[in-house]
């Protein structure tokens, strides 16, 4: 059993070198406007922070896969890791795509499918993945017959992505905010 200790081991750095400024700059100038989360300990390497960040960017921003199902796959990721930071960053953003409160009570519960077709679709696709390490036939078919093949791509890669965020904030120790809502 890992311990499990509430320090931040990787907190703000105190000063910050050129390259970590030049990365700050980068990220608070882009769509997400600030430093903070997965962010803060990644910035020890502040070009692999900035390479990850430009990622993520995509996915959140510019991405064709559609929001609701987005942020079903980041609930999922944080469930799995229990990741409270996700989480509590991305229900309230789930709630605004249109994600079900079923659906999200369900995630919290670690329950079975639920919710409308592209939901349970997309729902399925992430756990024979993360569980099974590949993806049936099926289950492939469904996904792409819900929201088509580049949305099935981005898809793999936003949970791959966000169980990136989740391992990072896990090891670090990152802080949850206060008014988070938390996992059960």
């Amino acid at each position: 059993m890992v311990e499990q200790a509430s320090a931040d081991r990787l907190p703000m750095p105190e000063s910050l070198n050129p390259e970590q400024r030049r990365a700050v700059e980068r990220i608070t100038s882009g769509p997400r406007g600030g430093l903070f989360g997965p962010f803060v300990p990644l910035l020890r390497a502040p070009e692999l922070m900035t390479r990850v960040q430009l990622v993520g960017e995509y996915l959140r921003f510019e991405s064709e896969l559609p929001d609701h199902l987005r942020e079903l796959l980041i609930l999922l990721v944080a469930r799995d890791w229990d990741q409270d930071f996700e989480w509590g960053h991305h229900v309230p953003l789930a709630r605004a795509s249109g994600l079900g409160e079923d659906v999200i009570a369900t995630i919290a519960a670690g329950g079975a499918p639920v919710g409308p077709h592209d939901v349970r679709a997309f729902w399925r696709l992430a756990a024979e993945l993360v569980r099974g390490h590949a993806v049936g036939d099926a289950t492939f078919a469904d996904a792409v017959a819900a929201a088509g093949e580049v949305a099935v791509v981005e898809a793999i890669v936003t949970i791959g992505y966000y169980t990136t965020l989740a391992m990072t904030m896990n090891a670090a120790r990152t802080p949850i905010p206060d008014d988070y809502e938390r996992l059960p």
